[in-house]
C-alpha cells in the first residue's frame, strides 16, 4: 500500500520567473533557497505531458516546512491563468500569518490585489466552520493572477 510520508513541494507555473521570485520574497517573505533547475529534454515532456518543453524553476522555502517551486516554461508558450476558485483543478496556496491586520497593511502598501477585506470565520447563516471559528482569512492574487490565501488562526 502506498503511504505518503510528507509534503515536499508545490509547483506553480508563472509567466516571468524573475518577477515572481522577487514578488514572493518582497511581498510574502518566501525567499529562494538557492536550488534552481532548468530542463530542455524530451524525457521531461513525457513526465509532465507537455510536448518538447523547456523550463526553468526556482525553489523557495515557505515557512519551515514546504518548498514552493516557481516554474517558467519557455516552451511551449503558456496560456495566462484564467481559473476561478470554483473551477475543477484550480488550487490555491494558503500561507499562515501571525498578524492579519499587519499583513493587510503590508499588502496594500505594495499595491497587491486583495479580493476583499479579511473575513473572520463564524458559524451561522448556512456556514458551519467548526474548529476554524475565529480564523481570519484573506484572498489575494500574485502577479499572474494566481489565487493565494492568508490564514491567521485564533489565539
Amino acid at each position: 500500500m502506498l503511504k505518503v510520508t510528507r509534503m515536499n513541494h508545490i509547483g506553480v507555473p508563472v509567466s516571468d520567473l524573475d518577477r515572481s521570485v522577487r514578488w514572493y520574497e518582497d511581498v510574502l517573505g518566501v525567499a529562494a533557497n538557492g536550488v534552481t533547475i532548468s530542463a530542455d529534454n524530451a524525457a521531461l515532456g513525457a513526465v509532465v505531458e507537455v510536448e518538447n518543453p523547456a523550463m526553468r524553476a526556482v525553489f523557495s522555502l515557505a515557512g519551515d516546512n514546504v518548498l514552493l517551486e516557481l516554474i517558467q516554461y519557455d516552451r511551449p508558450v503558456p496560456k495566462p491563468f484564467e481559473g476561478r476558485n470554483c473551477d475543477v483543478g484550480v488550487m490555491h496556496l494558503c500561507f499562515e500569518v501571525d498578524d492579519m491586520d499587519a499583513a493587510v497593511r503590508h499588502l496594500r502598501e505594495r499595491g497587491v490585489h486583495l479580493n476583499a477585506d479579511p473575513v473572520i470565520l463564524a458559524s451561522g447563516d448556512g456556514i458551519h466552520v467548526g474548529e476554524l471559528a475565529g480564523t481570519k482569512i484573506l484572498y489575494l492574487r500574485d502577479p499572474d493572477g494566481i489565487q493565494l490565501e492568508l490564514f491567521e488562526l485564533p489565539r
